[in-house]
């Protein structure tokens, strides 16, 4: 083993930016007491193998959807799950987790629980107690966040004095300067661009301006993402719902623009939706930008620097596709940012105890809980004029948004499906917020002269596709039947070349008039020779929660059709459920634990352990979104 390395690295696995953000507050906090190395990463950028040499490190990661770690760490926990790595491999190494969750989930905070146990396994030893942010407090993970990081730095001062100093009591509200800003912009004059006829031809392309303004997003440095995308044309924009019902889900058709579409039934479509251009301009006259300028952006750090010439582009153009400036909310330090930057004084005030550990809570019911976006921030203080340098690094970047496919690839070859609710919300102080990329997809239009195409990638879900002689359960209430719709389209192809094995299905919605959701799509499945066919030991199960006086669920028909449940799972059938994250996966699951425990004949602990098993045997899966 190599010599130890005397600094500190921030490891994070983030989903939606929140465990970014708390590690990048890590490793600032950090430096502010001293120590003159330290290094935050994404935990995909990060080679475990080397994990023996470092001497402190700080995990923050986050837990999604039924306790499962991020897409940024799969391959981190994969290699830390190996058997042949012996129980003292990181003997020597000293380390703190503090992990993001939601205690209204019933795995809250998993992922940080079992990354603690597992460094513990391999011999590392704890500066601290883990740490457990939740969405759940006042003032959501920070509550948390704040005592916690106070802890660590009074322990490793302990510890190592030498790598970080005793000044552990300084707030941000006592931080008298700014830190330097992490990416520089080189302006390039508008003659020489437009005179070199190379960057003109790239320009005017559309996917080479997309990959470029992209490749020069901070986003590219916090996570390793090498996947192809694609250029989808939109051809059938279809409303699902009632007119007038209250909930719009919509049905869109996608074909590839330039080339094939390589994806499964289970897998996720990740789209890149487009900004307002309003909102946009807006934002850049705010900012006294000027829009056709030509820019590139880099990282000032020299180890960061881009090995490929990108760009450059339109500083509008770069905004547009990178900055998301009327969606997602700020963080905390782009108040502490704007505070050194606001000439009204009442602004700087009110700026900094926004910063503080003080004004934390009024921070959150003003942000966060409100979704208040950068740019009515920016509008509420006029006096801040931030360098674009800043707002660059600041501006939470602009994502994709993942739906799962409902569309089979041999039913459909070269198109995919998404079922979509389009997505709109009332703040506690009643301003009506709007879904970004559900609103933007409801408004295109398919037909237009010019056609829709936008960018795209695929992934892999949490839904593995099964063999077509698997027996299956699927539960798939509301937007949640959307992977069954491919799962069965798939199957129905499968069973014209072979004998495929029997699928039920539960549906649920509010009304059978207002959405019951591709209604014809099942019921054809359902006859005699079909999918769905009773005759054949399967079957569609649906439940309208509101079209009787007291409410019913999918829960209470499964449990109705207990015999068939549990039959076909002792003829080894998976179980799938897909759909809202809330309640729903938690009573499902109960749903059927009771199943067990009644056919079987067992107790309702066994029945959990039961369950349990066929999880862990690779025929239980839950795929849940917020």
């Amino acid at each position: 083993m190599g010599e130890k390395r005397l600094g500190l690295l921030v490891l994070y696995a983030s989903q939606t930016g929140n465990a970014m953000d708390a590690g990048e507050r890590v490793g600032r906090e950090a430096e502010r007491r001293g120590c003159s190395s330290v290094e935050v990463l994404s935990m995909d950028v990060f080679d475990p193998d080397c994990l023996p040499l470092e001497l402190i490190v700080i995990f923050v990661v986050s837990t999604t959807g039924q306790g499962d770690v991020p897409d940024s760490m799969k391959e981190f926990w994969k290699f830390l799950l190996r058997r042949n790595l012996r129980h003292q491999w990181l003997h020597g190494l000293h380390y703190a987790v503090f992990g993001l969750g939601d205690s209204g989930y019933q795995k809250y905070n998993f992922t940080a629980k079992k990354l603690d146990k597992r460094l513990l396994d391999l011999g590392a030893t704890p500066i601290i107690e883990k740490g457990l942010g939740d969405d759940q407090h006042r003032s959501g993970y920070e509550g948390a966040l704040d005592p916690w990081l106070s802890s660590l730095w009074s322990a490793l001062n302990q510890t190592f004095p030498t790598i970080i100093s005793s000044d552990s009591d300084s707030g941000l509200s006592q931080i008298g300067t700014l830190d330097q800003v992490k990416f520089q912009i080189i302006y390039h004059g508008s003659d020489n661009v437009q005179q070199s006829s190379s960057i003109m031809k790239d320009y005017n392309n559309k996917e080479k301006v997309i990959e470029e303004a992209r490749l020069m997003s901070p986003a590219r440095y916090s996570h390793d993402d090498s996947r192809p995308h694609h250029f989808l044309k939109m051809v059938v924009n279809q409303r699902l719902t009632q007119v007038d019902y209250e909930r719009d889900v919509r049905h869109f058709e996608f074909e590839a623009h330039s080339s094939s579409i390589d994806y499964q039934v289970g897998d996720v479509l990740e789209i890149l939706p487009s900004q307002d251009p309003v909102a946009v301009d807006a934002f850049i006259q705010r900012c006294n930008l000027d829009p056709e300028c030509y820019i590139t952006v880099q990282p000032r750090s020299v180890n960061k620097h881009l090995n490929d010439v990108v760009g450059p582009v339109k500083l509008r153009t770069f905004v547009a596709l990178t900055m998301d400036i009327a969606s997602a909310s700020p963080r905390r330090y782009f108040f502490e940012v704007m505070s050194f930057f606001a000439t009204a004084e009442h602004e700087k005030e009110r700026l900094q105890y926004f910063a503080s550990a003080e004004g934390r809570d009024d921070l959150y019911q003003y942000n966060q809980k409100e979704r208040r976006t950068v740019l009515e921030v920016l509008e509420d203080f006029p006096s801040v004029q931030l360098p674009f340098e800043w707002l660059v690094q600041l501006v939470p970047p602009l994502k994709t948004r993942a739906f799962s496919i409902s569309s089979s690839p041999l039913a459909h070859p070269n198109q995919v499906h998404i079922t979509v609710s389009i997505v709109s919300w009332t703040t506690p102080y009643k301003r009506k917020k709007y879904g970004l990329c559900s609103t933007w997809l409801a408004r295109l239009d398919p037909h237009s002269s010019t056609g829709v195409h936008i960018p795209a990638w695929i992934r892999r879900g949490l839904l593995p596709p099964p063999p077509p002689s698997l027996p299956l359960i699927l539960v798939g209430p509301g937007t949640g039947c959307a992977p069954f719709r491919a799962f069965v389209e798939e199957r129905a192809v499968q069973s014209l070349k072979c004998p495929a094995a029997p699928v039920l299905f539960f549906f649920g919605c509010r009304n059978e008039d207002k959405d019951f959701l591709y209604k014809d799509f099942w019921f054809s499945h359902a006859q005699e020779h079909s999918v769905l066919a009773t005759k054949h030991g399967g079957g569609f199960f649906v439940v309208f929660s509101r079209d009787q006086p007291h409410k019913i669920y999918v829960q209470h028909k499964i449990k109705e059709e207990s015999e068939k449940v549990f039959r076909l799972l002792g003829e080894g059938a998976s179980i799938y459920i897909a759909g809202s994250s809330t309640k729903m996966p938690a009573d499902v699951t109960s749903a059927i634990e009771e199943i067990i425990s009644k056919e079987a004949g067992i107790t309702k602990e066994s029945a959990v352990l039961w369950l349990r098993r066929l999880e862990k045997a690779g025929r239980f899966y839950i795929e849940a979104w917020s």
